[in-house]
């Protein structure tokens, strides 16, 4: 079984299931419901595939991703777990709580899913939709909300369809059970607020804190974006670098590093994070990044760029 090419829906299923996990394989991008809200999966390891989520989404922020894991054993291969940590994924996973822990080295997880951080945010979900694609593609998956970026969250395949248009493939399995994205949490700071209550955290943690509104590092999603920023001068649209400049091409403009040789905005904005590392280790005192164009995904490489600029 395949997605149809002029509605690429199926209904849950062992067939459907595998139809997904191919997807996901060949690094694309399929929606599955979770018990919050259905979500846009992709392969958590690969940057290419994690790119789409973001072309996909319209005008996305280069905000950290949720990465999905089958259960807690899979999830401290990926992060540090303190005892706190322990505690609250094993009082609520599987389930809607999010947690933000240190990554392990060597995790393999894309830059692009934690915004270049040394952080994750890590969830084991409860949906037998998204715990089975999980199981059939092996691999974690990165899944923020699949609605066009600013929209209202989808809770049914039919706004799925109706937020990102025809060809996206969507596994439908009906209406979501929370329909509000998850809680996040990170040591004992309420990152977001969600389905499981400060009042059930405390519970566990004895107490727990509302995190700011307007943090001045974004760690997870539902915060205001806050982007990495190399520790040297960065100067954007450049088409020739000076001599005390390395430049990070695109397209037509070339230099020492390039975000895609032939243009491709979604190459780029896999490659950003990587790009702007190397940059920011390279010997030039000062860095220079190659004109972007501003449609789709575009804009938020440009929205990145400019606050990686701000000093």
């Amino acid at each position: 079984m395949t997605f149809p090419a002029n509605d690429p829906t199926l209904s849950f299923s062992p067939a459907a299931i595998r139809a997904a996990a191919a997807v996901i394989g060949a690094d694309g991008i399929v929606a599955v419901p979770t018990e919050t809200v259905y979500g846009l999966a992709a392969d958590a390891t690969e940057p290419q595939a994690v790119a789409r989520i973001y072309a996909a989404k319209g005008r996305p922020s280069f905000n950290p991703l949720i990465v999905h894991v089958p259960d807690l054993a899979a999830a401290r291969e990926l992060a540090e777990f303190d005892a706190d940590a322990l505690a609250l994924a094993e009082a609520f996973w599987p389930g809607p709580l999010t947690l933000v822990r240190p990554l392990r080295a060597g995790a393999g997880i894309a830059s692009l899913v934690t915004a270049g951080l040394d952080t994750v945010a890590i969830r084991v979900p409860r949906h037998r939709a998204m715990q089975a694609l999980l199981a059939a593609s092996g691999r974690p998956l990165a899944a923020p909300s699949a609605n066009a970026s600013g929209g209202i969250s989808p809770t049914r395949a039919a706004h799925v369809r109706a937020s990102l248009g025809p060809a996206v493939p969507i596994l439908d399995d009906g209406a979501t059970e929370a329909g509000l994205e998850s809680t996040i949490v990170a040591g004992r700071t309420i990152l977001r607020p969600g389905p499981v209550t400060g009042t059930m955290l405390a519970k566990v943690l004895g107490s727990v804190e509302q995190g700011p509104e307007a943090p001045a590092i974004v760690t997870a999603p539902g915060q205001l974006a806050s982007h990495y920023a190399p520790r040297k001068p960065l100067r954007l649209n450049v088409t020739e670098a000076a001599a005390d400049e390395w430049l990070i091409g695109f397209g037509a403009v070339e230099g020492q590093d390039t975000l895609s040789a032939i243009g491709d905005p979604v190459e780029a904005a896999a490659r950003l994070f990587d790009a702007l590392h190397r940059a920011d280790a390279s010997d030039p005192p000062r860095l220079a990044v190659a004109p972007i164009p501003v449609d789709g995904i575009g804009e938020a490489i440009n929205d990145r760029l400019r606050r990686a600029a701000t000093r």
